[in-house]
């Protein structure tokens, strides 16, 4: 599993995160507190919300191809 700490400016962001990340067979999924949604889930990112720190988990080892393409959205 890798992860990585994303965030969010603005519901467009949260829709070309997702069309981006649908293109990867990977099972990933964000969490936020309490909360975990699929992270290829548009109305599960918009309720954890924009502006707050979202964690990603990939349950994938080899995905930095992934990484390289959500860079925009990782916040260190």
């Amino acid at each position: 599993m890798s992860s990585k700490t994303i965030a969010f400016s603005n519901p467009d962001d949260v829709m070309n995160f997702v069309k981006t990340v649908e293109k990867y067979p990977y099972d990933m999924d964000v969490r936020r507190g309490k909360c975990i949604a699929d992270a290829k889930s548009l109305l599960g990112l918009l309720n954890l919300g924009c502006n707050r720190r979202i964690e990603l988990n990939v349950y994938e080892e080899e995905c930095q191809d992934l990484f390289q393409n959500i860079e925009q959205y990782v916040v260190a």
